[in-house]
């Protein structure tokens, strides 16, 4: 089943929020998550907040899941009205899952269309749609771009069946380079996501997965290495020494690999995971993340921010659909950071990004740690005289310590 949601202190039933989150809105961008909670099945590893027919049961309806998902924007609208934040169109919208095109186009396109009513869009907004290799159409890809998607995110996970079979993948990866054509055919721009250091993935095996992703011509790559979650069916594989534990040898090996071929095909990288074929195929919703602009997260276990305020939906489809129809916020809770929690998250969000981090932006002691970081190869020496905290090959793997070394 899904993880558990993070602790914080309790939201109001309203959804209202602190003074705060109207602090500087003007200056930051303002997006839209859409979290579409179900799967035809269920991957051993998956740790997301998704759910089967068979885990739903009955109650919760996907027919009528689109509608459910608007009354939430409207309430999203009057929670930042009442608060003073200032009305913004959003910049990029993104829906995520779970299989979002398990819901027909015309459910994606009326969700869409709430946002559109609620907020509006900006001139050339970036509008995100995730899917699986075998949950699409030619027609339906061709009715998302009509409804004004402008963006596909396959989740390709490998090229190779027996890494596919371990992860419980349901496509053929034959079939990949069908629907990215099916795609581009529809005026739809392409990301694949890959996963790496599935037990038993060789390093060939993983080279053999990049340049099947690179022969679909696609705009924007990502690459994540498998983690073992507890409460998956893999995490109690591993609980019963069923699978080895994660060789983090092995897995720095693939991220050189991956860097290495992605950056000889023109893919730079752009943050830590993601490699763009230019700098604006780069995912400008994710980008917002990393950037700590504002956005709204619909849908059962979505997470929110606005101006340092943090919240984060009810798990399950019923109770989320329950609340709002009850003129209820769905979120169960929230956490406000201080000052210096935003300073910290600020520094673990930005050096993530090829862009680097303001050297300004740190305190004293954290700017005396830059040259010890640039001595041990973690950070790009001449971007540091430049002002900017910019991870080296070497950084990228040890970003962790390279926050715990800044913060």
């Amino acid at each position: 089943m899904p993880s558990a949601l993070p602790d914080g202190e309790p939201a109001p039933a309203d959804g209202a929020l602190p003074p705060q989150a109207a602090l500087g809105a003007a200056a930051r961008a303002f997006g839209v998550y859409l979290h579409v909670p179900f799967c035809a099945s269920r991957c051993g590893y998956c740790d997301f907040t998704t759910y089967t027919a068979a885990e739903l049961g009955g109650g919760a309806d996907q027919e009528a899941y689109p509608a459910t998902a608007v009354s939430e924007l409207a309430l999203a609208r009057r929670v930042l009205d009442a608060a003073g934040v200032p009305a913004r169109p959003a910049s990029t919208v993104f829906f995520g899952g779970g299989t979002p095109t398990l819901l027909p186009a015309a459910g994606l396109a009326a969700m869409l269309d709430g946002v559109r009513e609620q907020f509006g869009l900006v001139d050339g907004a970036e509008v995100t749609v995730e899917a699986n290799p075998d949950s699409v159409t030619p027609a339906g890809l061709r009715a998302l771009a009509g409804a004004g998607f402008t963006r596909v995110s396959f989740g390709m996970q490998s090229a190779v069946p027996q890494v596919l079979g371990f992860l419980e993948r349901t496509h053929d990866p034959d079939r990949v380079p069908r629907v990215v054509d099916d795609a581009r055919a529809a005026g739809l721009a392409v990301s694949l996501d890959l996963i790496y250091g599935t037990p038993g993935e060789s390093l060939a095996d993983w080279r053999a997965s990049l340049d099947a992703a690179l022969a679909c011509a696609p705009d924007h790559l990502s690459a994540y290495a498998l983690v073992v979650e507890q409460g998956t069916r893999l995490g109690a594989r591993a609980a019963r020494g069923e699978i080895p534990p994660v060789d983090d040898d092995a897995l720095a090996d693939r991220y050189e690999l991956a860097d290495e071929v992605l950056g000889a095909a023109g893919h730079a990288w752009y943050e830590v995971s993601n490699w763009a074929r230019t700098p604006a195929d780069a995912c400008r919703h994710n980008l917002g993340y990393w950037h700590n602009d504002d956005w709204w997260g619909v849908g059962p276990g979505a997470h929110s921010h606005v101006g340092g305020v943090r919240w984060w939906n009810v798990r399950h489809p019923r109770p989320y659909a329950r609340a709002l129809a009850e003129g209820r916020s769905p979120a169960a809770g929230r956490e406000v950071l201080d000052a210096e929690q935003r300073r910290v998250e600020a520094v673990l969000l930005g050096v993530r990004l090829s862009e680097g981090l303001p050297v300004a932006q740190l305190p004293s002691p954290a700017r005396a740690a830059v040259a010890g970081l640039v001595a041990d190869g973690l950070v790009d020496g001449a971007a540091a005289l430049r002002g900017r905290v910019r991870l080296t090959l070497s950084g990228r793997l040890l970003a962790d310590a390279v926050v715990r070394a800044l913060t």
